[in-house]
């Protein structure tokens, strides 16, 4: 947001001034109300409307069911694990009401301050016989300017140490992701268009084809330099755990 200028009130007219000052706040809010395109620059304390997007038809009831189940099984609070994770308490309870279906970036907080797998958020009543996972059925998780997308390929039943997931991203799509439990591993191979991966000092570029192993126990960075939508499919590995 660009910086306001000063007011020079005694060059104005008392009611143009007002008048400026009004359209100034109108404008701050509408400004403030826009998703912000670049990850990299949200804070952790960013405001709720970057953590969590409104209910839709396609979200997963499961997500504040499962929240609240193991929130209490660790007999924390919503003060506690906010304390814990990052996530504000109001959040919180919206998410565990399912009337808010959290942001990736959320639900990556609560699960690592839980220290349990993604997958642990959203597993679903087991079904017996095999599991289809139909396309035009697709439950997508989203960044909060949407420009960052991914769907669970396997059923959500019951916890795993392997997950396989296909990810989407938009041109310029950046996200940053934190660090998973210690132990984690990442593979990823590009389906369509191009992909640069940070997982150290230096980013690593991809093409449509190439695949990469990669430690996601460290803060790692996805981003689609191309002009076009990538597609990736990940395989997340964690370690076995006592």
């Amino acid at each position: 947001m660009s910086p306001r200028a000063g007011t020079r009130k005694a060059t104005k007219p008392r009611s143009l001034a007002a008048r400026e000052t009004s359209t100034r706040a109108r404008t701050k809010g509408v400004a403030e109300s826009l998703p912000r395109t670049n990850r990299r620059a949200r804070q952790a304390d960013a405001p709720e409307f970057d953590a969590a997007t409104e209910m839709g038809d396609d979200s997963t009831p499961a997500i504040g069911e499962n929240l609240r189940r193991l929130r209490g099984e660790r007999n924390l609070s919503l003060d506690a694990l906010s304390q814990m994770c990052g996530v504000s308490r109001a959040m919180l309870g919206q998410i565990e009401l399912n009337r808010s279906v959290p942001t990736i970036t959320v639900l990556w907080r609560i699960a690592k301050a839980l220290d349990l797998p993604f997958s642990a958020l959203m597993r679903e009543p087991a079904e017996k016989g095999p599991s289809v996972l139909r396309r035009d059925a697709a439950r997508y998780l989203t960044s909060a300017d949407g420009s960052f997308k991914s769907r669970a390929l396997f059923p959500s039943d019951n916890q795993r140490l392997v997950e396989f997931y296909e990810v989407r991203l938009a041109p310029g799509a950046v996200e940053d992701a934190t660090a998973h439990p210690a132990g984690t591993f990442e593979n990823v191979v590009v389906a369509k268009g191009s992909l640069e991966v940070t997982a150290g000092a230096a980013p690593t570029a991809l093409g449509a084809g190439d695949a990469m192993i990669f430690r996601a126990d460290v803060p790692h960075v996805y981003r689609n330099p191309g002009a076009g939508e990538t597609v990736v499919y990940m395989v997340i590995t964690y370690a076995q755990r006592n």
